[in-house]
């Protein structure tokens, strides 16, 4: 695969729960993606940091709302003020489910909200909806 292909089906997974982890890794790479994961915030935002060196962007994120260190919405929130990162989609896949949470993701730039537990199919679907954009 090149480098571009590779580039354009790559997915940065911020998830702490390590069984969620392993099954979103597990679906989306037999569905044909690249994942990168960080294990926490602090991962997440050195992550984020490093493509200001590299120009390293995946095409989207997944991100969860309760993480170690920092939590997902403040890693939005940094995340949509670095250059090269506005335009890359987010889905937010968290157990928060207070529409107050949700309101305040979409309103720091999340592109979807999905809520645990979730249907692997529906993941893919909205996930593939963002990649086709790109």
């Amino acid at each position: 695969m090149s480098e571009a292909a590779t580039s354009a089906s790559r997915i940065l997974m911020v998830e702490d729960e390590e069984d969620i982890a392993f099954l979103i890794r597990f679906l989306l790479e037999r569905n044909g993606y690249t994942v990168e994961h960080a294990a926490d915030g602090r991962q997440a935002l050195e992550r984020i940091a490093s493509s200001d060196i590299s120009g390293d962007i995946p095409a989207l994120v997944l991100l969860d709302v309760m993480l170690p260190y920092h939590d997902g919405l403040e890693i939005l929130e940094r995340l949509r003020a670095q250059p090269g990162w506005q335009a890359v989609p987010v889905l937010m896949l968290t157990a928060k489910a207070r529409e107050a949470d949700i309101v305040r993701a979409l309103e720091l730039g999340a592109d979807d909200y999905v809520t645990k537990p979730f249907q692997p199919d529906e993941l893919l679907a909205r996930l593939r909806r963002f990649m086709r954009r790109r």
